[in-house]
């Protein structure tokens, strides 16, 4: 069983930037498509990004020319900068390929 494990979450302020890592437990970032979802409190999951087997890349609209999601096949993970980050952009930010799920990173655009 695949395991993902995200990480760099934290706190910062608007007009920021944060780099949120997942890391595979597997070499499963070139095979499969890989993407980052975000939670807001009392809001549906939504898809922030994906970057797909062959590495096209798509975007939520509300994140398209401020957030990238790349991959590092060496290292097994799936990235995400966010710059020019925005008080709506504060959530619980998940990776995801097919149904595993990480755990989650929080998020928090705030000054």
């Amino acid at each position: 069983q695949v395991q993902l494990v995200e990480s760099g979450g934290g706190l910062v302020q608007p007009g920021g930037s944060l780099r949120l890592s997942c890391a595979a437990s597997k070499s499963i970032v070139s095979f499969y498509a890989m993407g980052w979802f975000r939670q807001a409190p009392g809001k549906q999951r939504e898809l922030v990004a994906i970057i797909t087997s062959g590495g096209t890349t798509n975007y939520a609209g509300s994140v398209k020319g401020r957030f990238t999601i790349s991959r590092d096949a060496a290292k097994n993970t799936v990235y995400l900068q966010m710059n020019s980050l925005k008080s709506e952009d504060t959530a619980v930010y998940y990776c995801n390929t097919g149904l595993i799920w990480g755990q989650g990173t929080q998020v928090t655009v705030s000054s």
